[in-house]
């Protein structure tokens, strides 16, 4: 059966939610359909009916029943269906389930915004993210972790968003410089991502593939360009790619730190 959002070309959902977000815009978009209908063929009746040729004086009586009442009454009730029925259950969901997700082993990462790319931040094989000091900021997309706290010498940095299938994610997306949107259509979710703050997004990928994500919010000349990749692989590669990517940078911190104390 072809819908609207498939009418319309809005890519396949990858998300365990996507298809409640799909079903809101079918909904909608029916609504919408049906109102155009309805309203065209009333154009078209007052165009018909009240032509000069069939009304040489002018009625100053108005309307004298209650049908358009009775209508805009429907259209009220219809709205309140879509909001009561499926966009404020959808928004309670999306909000109140957070302490669940966050109790089933969720894949944690920093997402990075700034112009014109994403740069990720991994917490590494110990799970702990290393103590974030924003005064530290290098360079634009610096994830700006301590390096005196242990906690961060195994954390890794990617430009590209690994996760793996049927696992729920949860992404804090912050930038270095002005306010950008990170939006993943595949996967039904976007959040602004605000300069100096961590605000969590969501979701649980049920299905491997890879595409793009991009910036949904106007954020300079550079902003048509501003796109990035997402992969959703196996639960074991993702294991081998992350414990490589620990492995390497916590290498490197114990260098650093060596290189520090022989100074």
């Amino acid at each position: 059966m072809t819908t609207p959002t498939k009418l319309f070309g809005i890519p396949e959902s990858f998300s365990e939610h996507g298809g409640q977000v799909d079903l809101m815009i079918d909904v909608v978009h029916y609504f919408m359909f049906a109102l155009f209908i309805g309203w065209t063929i009333f154009f078209f009746i007052c165009l018909f009916k009240f032509r000069k040729s069939n009304n040489k004086k002018a009625s100053y009586h108005g309307v004298t029943n209650h049908v358009s009442t009775h209508l805009e009454i429907g259209v009220v009730i219809i709205e309140a269906v879509l909001l009561l029925g499926l966009a404020l259950p959808l928004w309670k969901e999306r909000t109140d389930k957070f302490d669940e997700v966050q109790a089933q082993d969720p894949v944690r990462a920093r997402v990075i915004g700034y112009q014109f790319a994403w740069n990720y931040h991994y917490p590494g094989a110990d799970g702990k993210f290393g103590r974030i000091d924003r005064r530290l900021v290098a360079n634009v997309g610096d994830p700006c972790i301590d390096p005196n706290d242990p906690n961060g010498w195994d954390d890794y940095t990617s430009s590209v968003l690994k996760l793996p299938v049927d696992r729920p994610a949860i992404l804090s997306i912050t930038s270095t410089d002005v306010i950008h949107n990170y939006s993943i259509v595949p996967m039904r979710i976007q959040q602004d991502a605000m300069p100096g703050k961590d605000i969590p997004m969501w979701f649980k990928p049920i299905k491997k593939m890879e595409t793009f994500v991009v910036c949904g919010q106007l954020c300079g000349e550079g902003h048509a360009n501003m796109s990035g990749v997402m992969e959703v692989i196996s639960q074991s590669k993702f294991d081998k790619w992350a414990e490589g990517q620990s492995k390497e940078s916590l290498e490197k911190s114990k260098a650093a730190q060596k290189t520090v104390a022989s100074l």
